[in-house]
């Protein structure tokens, strides 16, 4: 199965916001891609409507009617004069409303008329939907802002699968070796177990802002982080059972929208679970990291996830399969090229067991890292945190010996 193409080298696409947009088109293949787009989790805040009929039926459309926040009209597929054309849909159009236009001829004579007119973006024919995504997107997104921070989810296959540590990992991962500000959010509630591995007790977590969303903004969001290092923050769960936890699909949302606008990377400790929030959690990351251990409950559980995040997610890349505790001994074990070919997707990491490190780290509240500098381990989850950051060719070189004690240190300092 071939790679989605996902976003553009080096461009990352921001969420569009809460908006209207409407498109008119003259052909059905165009038509079928903005529908495409449309359905994109990028694209779920937006409400969208497709229609044919293209100028000559937007003008119908609005000559007593306000124009949405973002006209996409397809102009050229037909016969007939697209200056024109676009000059008869100026007259019923809003000073507010961003037009895009779709057409079929590239012409620099004509792009530059275009958007002396007063068009918004120009795309040729043919499209695809996450070049109309980006085209959306880049509408609303402030050149000079800051971009938005990536989400990366990581779920395991099946429960006690070291989901959660291997989540933990990898955050400490982008922070140190690749100097990126980072958040782990913790999202288990009742069972989360951040806190413990790094060695933290904050008294607010994540589950403030959940259960009290109408608080949730910047300020709010940045008391309920705790410290770990200068680049790595922490939004803990309370791992209490005296509220339930059925959370509604979007309980989520406010908090890590908070966190994208302040937050290069944020790490999403996604339970093990089947609920409508965190289907959409996953579905909603801009990476997914699926841990699996070797055996069948895994390859089946992994395999129900591929199918569908790859039918939710048609146009992003696949989720990272890691396999987790490869080797134990006398175990039988599904083999790792067997694996990937059960689910037609590679294999993006293979950690082998080691109860000794893995053990050592959680009893004491630190990284593997921290327990023992240099180990294989440390690396594959340095290089597959640099994969999915898209900054693995930036990695700072290794730092001294006392590197982690020292860090161990302004941990204990910090809590």
């Amino acid at each position: 199965m071939s790679e989605p193409s996902g976003e553009p080298a080096g461009r990352v696409i921001t969420p569009v916001p809460r908006i209207t947009v409407q498109a008119f088109c003259e052909s059905g293949e165009v038509a079928a891609v903005i529908e495409a787009a449309a359905g994109d989790r990028r694209m779920q805040k937006a409400h969208t409507r497709v229609q044919m009929g293209g100028a000559p039926a937007a003008v119908e459309a609005y000559r007593g009617a306000p124009t949405p926040n973002v006209l996409m009209v397809e102009l050229g597929a037909s016969r007939g004069n697209p200056l024109a054309a676009l000059d008869s849909l100026a007259e019923v159009c809003d000073s507010g409303t961003k037009v895009v236009v779709v057409g079929h001829v590239n012409d620099v004579v004509l792009y530059r008329e275009f958007i002396r007119r007063g068009v918004s973006e120009y795309l040729i024919a043919p499209i695809d939907p996450v070049t109309v995504i980006a085209a959306i997107s880049e509408l609303f997104c402030d050149p000079a802002a800051e971009p938005l921070g990536r989400t990366i989810a990581v779920v395991g296959a099946k429960g006690g699968v070291g989901a959660s540590t291997l989540a933990h990992n990898i955050a400490w991962a982008v922070a140190r070796d690749y100097a990126t500000a980072t958040v782990i959010a913790d999202l288990d509630i009742a069972f989360g177990t951040a806190g413990l591995n790094f060695n933290q007790d904050p008294p607010q977590g994540v589950a403030e802002a959940v259960f009290a969303p109408d608080r949730v903004d910047a300020n709010f969001v940045d008391r309920l982080l705790s410290k770990c290092t200068d680049n790595l923050s922490l939004l803990a769960a309370p791992a209490t059972l005296d509220r339930p936890t059925d959370f509604v699909e979007g309980a989520f949302d406010g908090v890590i929208d908070v966190l994208r606008t302040s937050v290069p990377c944020i790490v999403l400790d996604v339970p093990h679970a089947w609920s409508a929030w965190c289907r959409r959690m996953l579905i909603g990351a801009d990476e997914i990291v699926v841990v699996a251990g070797p055996d069948l409950t895994s390859l089946r559980n992994a395999r129900n996830l591929f199918e569908v995040l790859r039918q939710s997610r048609p146009h992003d890349r696949m989720p990272r399969l890691v396999l987790n505790g490869v080797g134990m001994p006398k175990r039988p074990e599904i083999a790792v090229a067997e694996f990937a070919k059960a689910l037609d997707a590679p294999v993006a990491a293979t950690v082998p067991f080691e109860p000794a490190l893995f053990g050592t780290a959680a009893n004491n509240g630190q990284m593997l890292a921290e327990v023992q500098p240099g180990a294989k381990v440390t690396e594959t989850l340095s290089e597959l945190a640099g994969s999915l950051t898209g900054r693995a060719e930036i990695r700072r070189g290794r730092g001294n010996i006392l590197e982690p004690l020292l860090a161990r240190l302004a941990r204990r300092k910090a809590s």
